[in-house]
């Protein structure tokens, strides 16, 4: 330590420093403003590793027990704080163990960093042990990739991953970086990246653009927005707040929209999509303007793309170029960042109110009411409900919890009822619908908002994926709240089978282990709920714990996720039963 301190010290005076490039991507990371990275160790990312160690005090390793877990964590971490989150792994397996989570990065738009090691330089392309072209793997689920063979590379090439990852619309970046590199020494100095040559990351925006959109919304007599990831990302949840009200403007969200507007707020009508509202789907096709904002038109949000809003003209706010026009035609695009073009679209907004056309929404809300909703939170049937759940957790967090989902029947239902007062509180992979993200990513979000309760709302398949962090979780003590609602099944591919395939229920049975049991094993406090008048005293008794706690709730084995627009419909075909 004191030959560190004293290099440290040469570094302020010269402001070079001769180390190891392993040493290197330390300071790299440092500079950066990382403190917290998550990973697993092996031969090939030794050096990194030994490194590490010497850096305890400044920068802290979070011990995943799957190099999947890692990246989920990272993506967790990244989604509640903004940052961009870190993951770390060794070449060969454990570097392809990092490839599903770049993907759910990749299309939910979450800016991660993942280091890799890989066998030296003048063993590239020999089929060394543990060798893996993860540059060509990587490619197609990556915002950029890039192989580091010299120590020398390793200032400029980080700092363009992090600018890469951070900026325009955010993405995962994975850097390989092959052991000799990590060995050998350097002239140490560091530049962050603020601009490259030929990457536009953020469009300027078009004043002519923004004017014409707010002529036609001016205009409108059935305006209606629907907004999602791109506003948490922009940090534009106030500008969206602004104008929604000015403009007394219907707002729906897509999954990953949903906490930029408050759920409680009067025009937020709710969630779009195929398990979304019946109202936001069906009035789709009954605005005369639809105002999609840092949304990207996904397939499980349109529908039919044939007969989707095809009455209404469409202005897309969007930081991606490549994202308009791709699915739905629209009238008019205003690209950049969602907070600097919605901050200059506001002063050309006309004050109005819509309230007949609001009215419409309400209409459609009480239909839905009565068909679904009222079952879902408050049941007169035996079994319990994955709603009524989700709603003793909204009373018991007071609607100010981090709810981070897996995929599958409770991630609608959860998405659906779940209830927030703050932004970056829904945290759920969207477009990739990865099982097994929830318990790893709740890691993440909970080191990132320590002052903010998370929980992780997971099903029994879901959990199973990834059960092992429980591990993590015990020995870092992260006081994460893990809620799975157990049915038996595979509940969503179950719900499919039998409403298309004649309830033909292949594969979808499970045969469960004691979930309490194992929780025990990793010694985290667990109780099991099966009845009714003993949840809201367990959720409550989970809420005010100060350590991990697992509770399992046993709920309907065949309960489905209503309304719901079947594959390849129209939003105006949702069934709401």
């Amino acid at each position: 330590m004191e030959t560190l301190k004293k290099k440290q010290g040469e570094q302020k005076e010269s402001k070079s420093l001769r180390i190891t490039g392993a040493e290197a991507l330390i300071h790299c990371l440092l500079a950066e403003g990382v403190d917290l990275i998550y990973g697993y160790p092996g031969g090939a990312i030794m050096p990194v590793y030994d490194e590490l160690y010497k850096f305890q005090d400044r920068l802290q390793h979070v011990l995943t027990r799957h190099e999947q877990g890692a990246t989920h964590a990272a993506q967790g971490y990244a989604r509640v704080t903004g940052k961009v989150g870190v993951a770390v792994a060794t070449s060969g397996p454990g570097a392809t163990n990092l490839v599903t989570g770049l993907a759910d990065a990749q299309i939910d738009s979450t800016p991660m960093v993942c280091l890799t090691g890989q066998v030296p330089r003048h063993l590239l392309g020999s089929d060394a042990f543990q060798e893996t072209d993860i540059i060509g793997i990587s490619t197609p689920v990556t915002k950029w990739n890039y192989q580091i063979t010299k120590a020398a590379e390793i200032p400029e090439i980080m700092a363009k991953a992090f600018y890469i990852a951070k900026s325009g619309r955010p993405g995962p970046v994975l850097i390989d970086v092959t052991k000799n590199a990590q060995f050998e020494e350097m002239d140490f100095t560091y530049q962050p990246c603020t601009r490259i040559r030929s990457y536009n990351a953020e469009p300027k925006p078009d004043l002519s653009a923004i004017e014409a959109a707010a002529e036609i919304i001016n205009n409108a007599k059935k305006p209606y927005i629907v907004f999602g990831h791109g506003v948490i990302l922009g940090e534009a949840e106030d500008e969206l707040k602004k104008l929604v009200e000015k403009a007394g403007i219907p707002a729906a969200w897509t999954i990953l929209g949903l906490s930029a507007l408050p759920t409680d707020h009067p025009l937020n009508v709710g969630m779009v999509g195929m398990h979304g509202n019946y109202g936001p789907n069906v009035l789709t096709n009954e605005c005369d303007v639809l105002i999609a904002i840092g949304m990207r038109f996904d397939d499980r949000v349109t529908g039919n793309l044939d007969t989707y809003a095809k009455q209404a003209k469409i202005i897309h706010f969007e930081i991606d170029p490549a994202e308009v026009n791709k699915n739905v035609k629209v009238d008019i695009a205003v690209l950049g960042n969602s907070k600097k073009t919605l901050g200059l679209l506001l002063p050309l907004i006309r004050k109005n109110s819509h309230e007949a056309w609001k009215k419409e929404f309400d209409k459609k809300y009480e239909e839905e009411f009565q068909a679904v909703i009222e079952n879902d939170l408050h049941p007169t049937k035996p079994g319990l409900t994955m709603g009524e759940v989700v709603e003793e957790i909204n009373l018991a967090s007071k609607n100010k919890a981090v709810i981070v989902t897996d995929v599958g029947q409770h991630q609608m239902i959860a998405c659906r009822y779940a209830k927030f007062d703050q932004t970056k509180s829904n945290i759920t992979s969207g477009g990739l619908g990865t099982m097994g993200f929830a318990l790893p990513a709740a890691i993440g979000a909970k080191m990132g908002a320590m002052d903010r309760e998370v929980v992780a709302i997971v099903g029994d398949g879901g959990y199973q994926m990834t059960i092992q962090e429980l591990a993590t979780i015990y020995q870092n003590q992260t006081p994460v709240k893990i809620v799975v609602l157990n049915n038996d099944h595979l509940g969503m591919v179950r719900q499919w089978q039998e409403l298309f395939f004649e309830s033909r229920y292949a594969s979808t049975v499970m045969t469960n282990p004691d979930f309490v049991k194992i929780a025990e094993g990793y010694y985290i406090k667990a109780s099991r709920v099966t009845e009714r008048k003993d949840l809201r005293e367990k959720v409550e008794e989970m809420m005010a714990s100060k350590e991990p706690y697992f509770l399992e709730v046993r709920v309907e084995k065949e309960d489905n996720v209503f309304p719901m627009i079947p594959s390849g419909a129209s939003v105006s075909d949702i069934r709401l039963k």
